[in-house]
């Protein structure tokens, strides 16, 4: 097994001993912790994603953001795991798919509307002290990640995670891309390239 593998099992194995009661106190600090961040607090559009099980919590955030007027963008697994996008309507517009996820029932936006995101909400596992990010293992957020180098796209990349998923080092591949800040219940940290290793 991989050390992103086993690094990603130790983190789930700590998250599922998280009561249902921790992760919704940590969903409201999120919120108001990640709206407050300066990025997000002056984005026109975001591109979120809808939380599930014990990940850190969204949802809070998504209609915070939503009462500011601000688009949200939400993220439609295709078959492909590359993701398309629609507009956040309210949570009575979010419909169960077959993968676990909860995701927008309206009109498809096509891959490239994350393009015009001054914001995008990484869901991840862990980031170290260099904003390296560790995700889940899909490739999805990859291939956004690609799309958004690929056209010279460059929004503010923000992972919320628990306090302990801050860690010393993550491991990393060739075309992993670094975050430039974390919202965790305990506060927000900005990247630089200077950020020790």
């Amino acid at each position: 097994m991989s050390r992103k593998a086993l690094l990603r099992r130790e983190l789930l194995a700590s998250r599922r001993l998280l009561s249902i009661e921790d992760v919704e106190n940590a969903a409201e600090v999120l919120a108001a912790a990640a709206s407050a961040l300066p990025e997000v607090a002056g984005a026109r559009t975001v591109a979120a994603y809808v939380s599930v099980g014990r990940e850190p919590g969204t949802h809070a955030l998504l209609d915070t953001l939503r009462a500011r007027s601000v688009r949200v963008l939400l993220p439609v697994l295709m078959p492909d795991n590359d993701l398309d996008w629609a507009a956040y309507e309210g949570a009575e517009h979010l419909v169960p798919t077959g993968r676990g996820l909860l995701e927008p029932d309206g009109v498809r936006l096509g891959p490239g509307a994350v393009l015009g995101a001054d914001v995008v909400l990484l869901p991840g596992l862990a980031v170290d002290r260099r904003g390296m990010r560790l995700g889940r293992g899909g490739g999805s957020y990859d291939r956004v990640l690609a799309r958004l180098s690929a056209a010279g796209a460059n929004p503010a990349l923000v992972v919320l995670l628990y306090d302990d998923e801050v860690v010393a080092r993550v491991p990393e591949e060739p075309h992993d891309h670094p975050v430039d800040a974390v919202v965790t219940p305990a506060g927000a940290r900005h990247f630089t390239p200077r950020d020790p290793a």
